[in-house]
């Protein structure tokens, strides 16, 4: 495959903010106030897709079909629009995939962010296109008054720049802060966990691990090329089952043929409530026999807590004595 890096930001720049799942009804007008203002003090404009309004909440927090493909793909075609991002996750994104030009798309590459139920949108763009799309922050995230600093820092050296060194943000959270955005509760960050030692460097690939598997069987499904480097999290589902749920869910993903072109693995922070202990992510890795031979780094910070780092899919990453390097 072809790949198609897409131009990064410049001051004066227009990003747009589109639907693909769930609509813009569910966020307050706090948070997309201070999103506004934290692109605007990047030097961006921000826009919405026409379908980007309250109106568009159905049974699903979601809208029809095509009103929110058809966002995705007037965002491509306007030349003023430079970035795109999600305003939120959601649970059917992959319903638009087959509503969308990936041609159009193609031939007018840009920054496309998102992240969680977004995951089935960027792996079918990057899949059908070889558009490099982002793992990363959606423009509701950005809303986050306190605790944002990582986020917004990360974000940034991708908008703007080649990439950087995945370091481990200083504390985290997986409080309801979009609730309550004064009542936080941060914890001390322990560090990434390193169960597999090991060098690797390939192509990032992934997201949120229940909805990548989505994609299972469809065209939309990425290939696990030679030198992969995959990614992926879980959200919280279900009080004391989300370790044996992600562990059933990534040993599907290991039983594909191509996984044996797998370099390394990195995993998402899970969230508080999973419970999943320090004893299940080892007993995880250990009953995965495809995991056995590559490095495996685990509670790094993407995922469903915040803060949220961005991570190119179709980008390269380079592991090295525990050091993770992204660019594109």
């Amino acid at each position: 495959m072809q790949k198609i890096i897409p131009q990064r930001l410049k001051k004066g720049d227009e990003i747009r903010v589109v639907a693909p799942a769930t609509g813009i009804k569910i966020i307050g007008q706090d948070c997309r106030a201070i999103a506004k203002e934290r692109f605007e003090k990047m030097g961006l404009k921000v826009s919405f897709g026409k379908n980007t309004v309250d109106d568009n909440f159905d049974m699903v927090a979601s809208t029809d079909i095509k009103k929110r493909a058809d966002d995705i793909m007037e965002a491509f075609l306007d030349k003023n629009v430079k970035a795109i991002f999600s305003i939120i996750g959601g649970f059917n994104s992959n319903q638009i995939l087959p509503f969308l030009d990936y041609e159009v798309i193609k031939n007018n590459p840009k920054i496309i962010c998102g992240f969680s139920d977004i995951t089935a949108l960027l792996n079918a763009i990057w899949t059908k296109t070889g558009l490099v799309t982002l793992y990363g922050p959606h423009y509701s995230s950005i809303g986050m008054r306190k605790g944002c600093e990582y986020t917004l820092d990360c974000l940034q050296k991708m908008l703007f720049d080649e990439g950087y060194e995945l370091e481990d943000a200083p504390e985290w959270s997986d409080d309801l802060w979009f609730i309550d955005q004064e009542k936080r509760e941060f914890i001390r960050n322990k560090g990434r966990k390193i169960w597999h030692q090991g060098d690797a460097k390939g192509v990032l690939v992934g997201g949120n691990l229940g909805t990548l598997l989505l994609l299972s069987g469809t065209c939309y499904q990425p290939k696990f090329e030679k030198d992969t480097i995959l990614m992926v999290e879980d959200c919280f589902t279900a009080k004391d089952a989300d370790g044996k749920i992600f562990m059933r869910q990534m040993q599907a993903l290991a039983q594909r043929d191509d996984f044996a072109n797998v370099k390394a693995v990195l995993i998402g922070r899970f969230q508080k409530a999973s419970a999943v202990s320090e004893e299940m992510k080892n007993f995880i890795v250990k009953s995965i026999p495809q995991l056995a031979d590559i490095p495996v780094i685990a509670d790094l910070d993407f995922g469903h807590t915040t803060p949220i780092a961005t991570l190119p899919i179709g980008g390269d990453c380079i592991i090295s004595a525990g050091k993770i390097k992204i660019k594109w």
